[in-house]
């Protein structure tokens, strides 16, 4: 059914409440209610701060009056538009596609501009009739709705050009699981009939999986993609293709970057860092998917860089103009020695502190080095492939446009 506003939620003094105080402090307005007794407080409150969410998260929905939106848990557990549209990218366009697990849409409504028929499947009915309301307000009128559970879909499933599923990763108690078998649906045990149903299925899992492990449990898996926004690993992304019999093509994709290797590869081993300090010497620490990947091997190979140890995850050498991560010039090298410390950290009054493969966090680091947080010198803590505790004492390097806080 065509459900409106009003219909799915709000009566029309609580619509025009949250119209009419869109950009207000929710948490003020909580505590006025009594000053609005026609007005449903609690959807109210709710709806106003989908809204502010929105802005921030979903900003073409934000500017659409009139969508509707559903708890903050499906806010929270939403792809942003960026990483919804980098997903749309993924997979074919035209024909049939089916979203097994729709929740707030955001994911369906970015893919479904590439198809000509969509479906989307969701199990919680007060999410459909956010989502039949939704749809065509977002210019999706090709949408169709479907209250259903996602198992029990595919096994009516004829069959589609394109399948996506996002499993949930709560339990029935709330809490969050991670393992593929754990997540409703279990994708491992489905992954057979996904893939007679449809020559190809984009599964979005945690970012909190081990890649291998992914791996092996999935069959036909032509591509992974990581991606990682603003520092953090959001996503992980299987493509699954019928036909493909192949090594898997893994896509570190940062904040508009890609760093893309075959899984399984062989590479030179990567040299070793000797632990000098040398002209021109630079720091380079990998971005989150690269870590996430842990494609080390790859990245030294690629960019000509010396690992500084086996389990350190950092890479020194000359500049790199297209690194992808954090680089740094670095001056001075020093042990924990007190007399080297003293010497090295004289002028240096506050720093940020890091560490790779350390006895010690950054915050006790810190603390043992009587540092205040901040300005622009950066000091990472790290152990060399000799075992040899030190200090890489330098800023960052100006070579790399790329380089994050």
């Amino acid at each position: 059914m065509n459900c409106t506003p009003t219909a799915v939620l709000l009566n029309e003094a609580t619509w025009r409440f949250v119209a009419d105080h869109a950009h207000d402090d929710i948490r003020r307005l909580a505590l006025q209610g009594g000053r609005w007794p026609d007005v449903d407080l609690p959807k109210a409150l709710e709806q106003i701060g989908g809204r502010q969410t929105a802005r921030r998260k979903l900003p073409s929905w934000a500017a659409v009056e009139g969508v509707v939106y559903p708890s903050r848990l499906a806010l929270e557990q939403c792809s942003s538009e960026a990483t919804a549209r980098y997903k749309a990218a993924l997979l074919p366009h035209g024909g049939t596609l089916v979203d097994l697990t729709g929740g707030l849409g955001v994911d369906c409504a970015a893919m479904a501009a590439g198809f000509e028929r969509v479906v989307y499947v969701e199990r919680q009915s007060w999410l459909c009739q956010c989502a039949r309301h939704n749809f065509p307000l977002l210019g999706l009128q090709h949408v169709e709705v479907v209250n259903a559970d996602a198992e029990d879909y595919l096994h009516i499933l004829a069959e589609a050009d394109a399948i996506y599923l996002d499993p949930a990763r709560r339990d029935i108690k709330g809490n969050r699981t991670y393992a593929i078998a754990d997540c409703s649906p279990d994708v491992s045990a489905l992954a057979q009939e996904l893939l007679a149903k449809a020559p190809v299925v984009l599964v979005k899992l945690s970012p909190m999986l081990d890649v291998s492990h992914t791996l092996a449990a999935l069959p036909h898996v032509s591509d992974m993609h990581i991606v990682s926004a603003g520092g953090e690993c959001k996503e992980l992304l299987v493509v699954m293709q019928r036909d493909h019999h192949g090594s898997t093509t893994m896509h570190c994709a940062n904040d508009g970057d890609t760093f893309t290797y075959q899984w399984g590869t062989a590479v030179q081993p990567p040299a070793v860092w000797d632990g000098e300090c040398v002209s021109g010497m630079c720091l380079y620490e990998p971005n989150p998917s690269m870590m996430k990947a842990g494609c080390f091997g790859h990245v030294a190979a690629h960019y000509g860089l010396a690992v500084v140890s086996g389990d350190s995850h950092l890479l020194v050498g000359s500049c790199v103009d297209d690194f992808q991560g954090r680089s740094f010039s670095i001056h001075t090298i020093a042990t924990m020695n007190k007399r080297e410390l003293r010497q090295a950290l004289a002028s240096i009054a506050q720093a940020n502190v890091a560490v790779r493969n350390f006895p010690m966090s950054a915050a006790t680091l810190a603390q043992r080095l009587k540092l205040r947080d901040g300005g622009d010198t950066y000091i990472f803590g790290t152990t060399t492939a000799q075992g040899q505790h030190v200090l890489l004492i330098g800023h960052k390097h100006p070579c790399n446009s790329r380089v994050q806080q």
